[in-house]
C-alpha cells in the first residue's frame, strides 16, 4: 500500500506500536491514515496537521517511557480489621444505649444534629455520628462504614484512618449545623462514611497529581469519588445530602493533607494507636457532654 500524495509520515514502526499511536491521535481528534510500507507501519497525517501529531506524539512517548514515582500505598497497613470492629462496635453499643435511654437521658435529643437553638452545643457533631433511627437505617451504616473504613485503614492505617473519617465527619455536621435551617435535625454515621470516602478519594487524586500524566487521568480519582457520592449520597426526602457532601468535601481536604504531610509514610504503631485512642476518647467526651446538658427523661 502506497501513501497518498498529500500525506506525511509521522511515525514508523511495528504494527502494535502504531495502533497505540493511531489511538493517540484519534483521542486528540488529529485526522490520520494507517499504512503498511515495506513490512512497516506507517502513520500519516495532511501537512497542516504534522507539527500537531508531532507534539501529541513526542509528548505521549515521554509520558510512556518516564519512570512514574513509586506510590506509597504499595505496602498495605494491617490491622484494618481491628478499626472496622472497634466502628462497629461504637455504633452497636450507642444504638443499645439509646434504645434503654440509659442513665434515664434520651440519647436522641442529647445527640442529634440540632440547628436551632442547641447549634452551638458542638458536641452534637460527633454526637451525632453514632446514632441512628432504625436497625436498617444502623446496618446500611455498619456495612458501608466498614468496608470504605477497611479501605483508608489500609492505606493509613485503623487509627489515623478513622480518626480523619471522624473529624471529617464533625467538621461536616458542625457546618451543617451553622448553615442549615433552624429546623434542621439530622443523626447517622453516614456523613463520616462519606468522609472515609472523601478521604480515599483526596489521596488518591494528590498521589495521581504527582505522576507526569495528562490532566484527564489526574483528575480521574476525584471524578470517581464525585461520581459515587452522586450515586450513593443522594436520594429520598429523609437522606442527609448536605451532610454527605459536606463529609466528602471535608474527606477529600483531609485526605489531601495527610498526603502532602506524608502521613501514608508513617508506619508506626504508635502513631495508630494513639489517633485510634484519640477518636474514642472524643466519641465518649462528646457524649459526657450531650448527656450532661440534658434534663432527665422523668
Amino acid at each position: 500500500m502506497s501513501v497518498e500524495a498529500d500525506h506525511e509520515v509521522v511515525f514508523r514502526g511495528a504494527k502494535a506500536l502504531c495502533r497505540e499511536y493511531s489511538l493517540v491521535l484519534e483521542a486528540r481528534a488529529i485526522e490520520h491514515e494507517v499504512f503498511e510500507i515495506d513490512g512497516l507501519w506507517a502513520l500519516t497525517v495532511e501537512p497542516s496537521l504534522r507539527a500537531n501529531a508531532l507534539d501529541e506524539l513526542t509528548r505521549y512517548s515521554s509520558e510512556r517511557s518516564s519512570p512514574r514515582p513509586e506510590s506509597r500505598f504499595i505496602v498495605a497497613f494491617k490491622g484494618a480489621s481491628v478499626g472496622a470492629a472497634a466502628y462497629a462496635l461504637i455504633l452497636l453499643l450507642t444504638a443499645y444505649c439509646a434504645g434503654l435511654g440509659l442513665f434515664g437521658r434520651d440519647w436522641y435529643a442529647s445527640g442529634v444534629i440540632d440547628a436551632g437553638p442547641a447549634r452551638s452545643e458542638w458536641w452534637r457533631a460527633i454526637t451525632a455520628l453514632t446514632l441512628h433511627v432504625d436497625p436498617a437505617h444502623l446496618l446500611g451504616n455498619l456495612i458501608s462504614g466498614v468496608l470504605v473504613g477497611v479501605a483508608a485503614s489500609r492505606l493509613l492505617g485503623p487509627g489515623v484512618a478513622w480518626f480523619a473519617a471522624l473529624f471529617a465527619g464533625a467538621f461536616a455536621n458542625y457546618v451543617e449545623m451553622l448553615i442549615a435551617p433552624a429546623s434542621h435535625r439530622a443523626l447517622g454515621a453516614s456523613t463520616a462514611v462519606f468522609a472515609a470516602l472523601g478521604l480515599l478519594t483526596g489521596l488518591a487524586w494528590t498521589e495521581r497529581l504527582t505522576f507526569r500524566e495528562r490532566n484527564w487521568y489526574r483528575w480521574a480519582p476525584l471524578v470517581a469519588g464525585v461520581c459515587l457520592l452522586t450515586l450513593f449520597g443522594a436520594g429520598g426526602e429523609h437522606v442527609d445530602v448536605l451532610g454527605h457532601f459536606l463529609g466528602f468535601a471535608f474527606g477529600v481536604v483531609a485526605g489531601w493533607l495527610c498526603a502532602i504531610a506524608g502521613v501514608p509514610r508513617s508506619k508506626g504503631l504508635a502513631t495508630q494507636i494513639l489517633s485510634g485512642a484519640a477518636a474514642a476518647l472524643s466519641i465518649g467526651l462528646a457524649w459526657l457532654l450531650a448527656l450532661d446538658h440534658t434534663h432527665p427523661i422523668l
